[in-house]
């Protein structure tokens, strides 16, 4: 009976830890589909919106599954989220602003950037255009919704004192990021802090008012914003899967760019709180603006410039985001970059 015992016990234990070493050293192995492609997810910043067109375009044209990717795409809950769940190894890559991946790297989180896409920042002030808001001087006394903690709420008094102004000449009113819209559109607010590409076009479309924007890179304040990003662990062991990852996602980008109402198209039954095809279309052009900087006009997506970086990562030490500047190399694996 003692030996019953004994087998009884030490058995499911060797189970266990069998189980668990090949659990362990089959984490560097991406689970397959039928067909052989890498299973991939990709987790957004946010429901998907007409920012996000060329993800779902490349996809249903076969640019993801034509460098072996089977790609699964997944809404977002901002960008900070998205970049934790990247670190966490929760997602395989994510989509997110450059402001929150700093933050995050300067917080000890493993992750870093396999290139920036949108490389001239959407932040802006938006507003209804009866508001006679014409410059950066027109806010002054004015009262603008904001989520307390965000990139752009730790930015805007950067804006403001690019433009002459102090943080104190304006009121922000902490609101989550789904009630920016209507606090503007009620009226309880002059004007929202958020991207250009966003909101917007939405809220222009549900009040039948011409909407206004104050761009930060239009008025003294410019830096990296959206773009891919992976954990320090699948860029290690999962070089290959990185690699065809950017350059498909390049592919698509500039495949979308020649096709916007078909990468419109691409994003129907994406999510139940998708925008009309008239603002993904808005959204999507406004995004457009935004690839190049001027060191990297004429080349491929996702293709970035060191001292680009450099520009980023000095605005947000300055405006306190992260307390200590590192290299862009801290940030960014430029290893990864599409074929120019």
């Amino acid at each position: 009976m003692k030996l019953r015992t004994l087998v009884a016990t030490l058995v499911p234990a060797l189970i266990l830890t069998v189980t668990a070493g090949c659990g362990s050293s089959s984490g560097d192995e991406q689970a397959k589909n039928s067909q052989g492609q890498d299973k991939v997810t990709l987790t957004l910043n946010w429901y998907p919106y007409g920012e996000h067109a060329p993800f779902y375009y490349g996809k249903k044209q076969g640019i993801f599954a034509k460098h072996g990717i089977d790609l699964t795409i997944q809404a977002g809950q901002g960008s900070q989220k998205t970049v934790q769940a990247t670190a966490a190894g929760q997602t395989d890559f994510g989509w997110a602003d450059t402001p929150a991946l700093l933050s995050a790297v300067g917080q000890g989180m493993d992750v870093k950037s396999v290139g920036v896409f949108l490389q001239t920042t959407p932040s802006s002030v938006q507003f209804f255009s009866d508001k006679n808001i014409n410059s950066p001087a027109d806010l002054k006394g004015k009262t603008i919704a904001s989520t307390a903690g965000d990139a752009l709420s730790k930015t805007f008094p950067a804006f403001l004192k690019a433009n002459g102004l102090a943080a104190s000449d304006v009121t922000l009113q902490n609101t989550d990021p789904a009630g920016k819209m209507a606090a503007v559109m009620s009226g309880k607010t002059d004007a929202l802090l958020g991207f250009a590409t966003d909101q917007g076009p939405t809220m222009q479309e549900k009040s039948g008012k011409q909407v206004s924007y104050l761009k930060f890179a239009e008025h003294g304040l410019t830096f990296y914003s959206n773009g891919l990003i992976a954990s320090g662990d699948t860029i290690k062991n999962k070089q290959d899967l990185v690699k065809r990852m950017v350059a498909a996602s390049s592919e698509a980008w500039a495949a979308a760019e020649k096709d916007a109402a078909g990468a419109v198209s691409a994003m129907a039954g994406a999510s139940q709180q998708l925008p009309s095809e008239k603002v993904l279309t808005d959204q999507f052009n406004a995004t457009l603006q935004l690839l190049h900087t001027d060191a990297t006009k004429g080349q491929a997506p996702g293709i970035n410039d060191e001292a680009d970086w450099q520009k980023t990562i000095t605005v947000f030490a300055d405006a306190g985001v992260i307390a200590k500047a590192e290299s862009p190399s801290a940030y960014w694996d430029a290893s990864f970059a599409p074929k120019g």
